[in-house]
């Protein structure tokens, strides 16, 4: 096609024809002429990508996990899979990638992949942060935050989340950051709470001061820090457990109680996604303990309507399973969980089938993320500043 060809079609017609094609066709169209590209490459373009109507067999699986290569050494990869069949063999859409940046020690059970939110994963193993475009392999290593602890006192990172601020049209990284006093400096049993906040758009991070706010105890686990209607959330033990959101916009905190069965004397860990658009909370049993196979059954519930107590509604006993954690749910009903050992598991919430998947990696160290494929660039203004993985 020549940019004669091209010019005979007006740019509306331009942008419909070709958000109908794959996005490894509309990759190479933009080497086609200067408009093209130029196009492509507009928020405009990007955006009706962004919200062109998918269904749920274009979604694509991100499955990470960590290899052990050599005495404390380990190989991260991402394998981007898919199927034709639901809960059949999976095949490779495209080559495996190694992990960018982030630890190669056996913190790498620690990695964090969160999201996608508009195009984009946020990967970090809470010292380094990579934004991370699964679509076009396209990341950036982003500066670390400036923040420490004065003498005396120790900061920790105890909640990470990532989401798309609709008021200000920027991406935000949050992390939680519990400041704690160490004797014999200070009382140890004195805490501060202070978020630390960057903007994509600026480059920057920011810390703000949230003193004395009684926050909960936030807890990490693999598959529970979830950008949902404009909020992060993540659970948190105060006074009962209970889900902590923040709003990325207004930038306040507050409270989501649990279900009724939710309390901190019932052996359970939780997950958070997002199944048929609701909230949903995964409730399985904690990690090496005995199973019960009377009471220690997973529990799956969903928010009928967001923030109503209320309306949640217990949809999914699952019987006895001995799981290391759920990582995802594909298609609505395929609930994908990693084992003790390092394998990954699907369990299809229709019919309970339970499947152990040819995919394994070092204990703990899985993470599945689902995305549909989008264009979304990591910033025009530092775009200079990106790399692409090949």
């Amino acid at each position: 096609m020549t940019n004669g060809i091209v010019n005979k079609f007006s740019k509306d017609v331009l942008m419909y024809l070709i958000l109908k094609l794959p996005i490894k066709s509309i990759l190479r169209f933009k080497s086609i002429s200067k408009s093209l590209y130029n196009l492509m490459q507009s928020s405009t373009f990007i955006n009706l990508h962004l919200n062109h109507t998918t269904s749920k067999k274009d979604e694509i699986i991100l499955f990470k996990r960590s290899i052990k290569e050599e005495h404390n050494e380990f190989r991260s990869i991402m394998s981007f899979l898919s199927s034709y069949h639901d809960n059949d063999d999976f095949y490779h859409v495209s080559p495996d990638l190694d992990v960018p940046h982030l630890t190669s020690t056996t913190s790498c059970i620690f990695h964090r992949f969160i999201g996608p939110c508009r195009g984009l994963i946020l990967l970090t193993d809470k010292v380094e942060t990579v934004l991370f475009n699964p679509a076009t392999r396209n990341y950036r290593l982003l500066q670390p935050s400036p923040y420490d602890s004065p003498l005396g006192f120790h900061r920790s990172i105890n909640g990470v989340a990532f989401g798309f601020d609709s008021i200000s049209n920027d991406y935000k990284i949050i992390r939680l950051a519990e400041v704690r006093g160490e004797p014999p400096f200070y009382c140890y049993t004195v805490i501060q709470w202070r978020v630390e906040i960057y903007e994509l758009n600026i480059d920057s991070w920011r810390d703000v001061n949230h003193g004395d706010l009684p926050l909960p105890y936030v807890h990490w686990y693999p598959c529970a820090e979830l950008f949902y209607k404009g909020a992060s959330h993540w659970f948190g033990n105060g006074r009962s457990i209970e889900m902590l959101a923040f709003d990325v916009s207004t930038e306040t905190f507050r409270n989501i109680k649990m279900p009724h069965t939710c309390h901190s004397k019932d052996r359970k860990c939780y997950a958070l996604v997002v199944l048929n658009e609701y909230l949903t909370l995964i409730c399985y049993p904690y990690p090496g303990c005995k199973i019960d196979p009377a009471i220690d059954f997973m529990e799956i519930w969903v928010m009928k309507e967001y923030g109503v107590i209320e309306s949640w509604t217990n949809i999914h006993i699952i019987p006895p399973l001995v799981i290391e954690s759920p990582l995802a749910v594909w298609r609505n009903h395929i609930l994908f969980l990693q084992s003790i050992s390092g394998h990954l598991i699907s369990c299809d919430l229709n019919s309970h089938e339970v499947k152990e998947l040819n995919l394994d990696g070092w204990p703990e160290s899985l993470r599945v993320t689902i995305f549909t494929e989008g264009l979304t660039l990591i910033s025009k203004e530092i775009q200079h500043n990106s790399t692409q993985l090949q």
